[in-house]
């Protein structure tokens, strides 16, 4: 990730940036993540962790089977009933 900010982008491609690091590493990556998107560079992030992606997102799409099931503003993605069933964890506890 820091050899791409070298070069000042206006979009940044992101794919895994948590995958395989510690919970530690992953909130600093997205605190990074968050401060560039209000530096005003475009992020594209493929991301796993849904819970971590909507929160610095400002949209997402959510992908099964290779299929966009579900699109919309991030806020919208974390309180629907499918995403929170699904991704989040969260059970019948919304």
């Amino acid at each position: 990730m820091g050899r791409a900010l070298m070069a000042k982008p206006k979009l940044l491609m992101l794919d895994e940036p948590s995958l395989g690091l510690a919970p530690l590493i992953i909130r600093e990556i997205f605190r990074i993540v968050a401060e560039l998107r209000k530096t005003g560079v475009s992020i594209l992030l493929v991301e796993q962790n849904a819970r971590a992606a909507l929160q610095v997102a400002d949209y997402g799409y959510v992908l099964e089977t290779g299929e966009v099931s579900l699109a919309g503003p991030s806020g919208e993605l974390t309180n629907d009933p499918r995403v929170i069933e699904s991704y989040l964890g969260l059970g019948g506890r919304h």
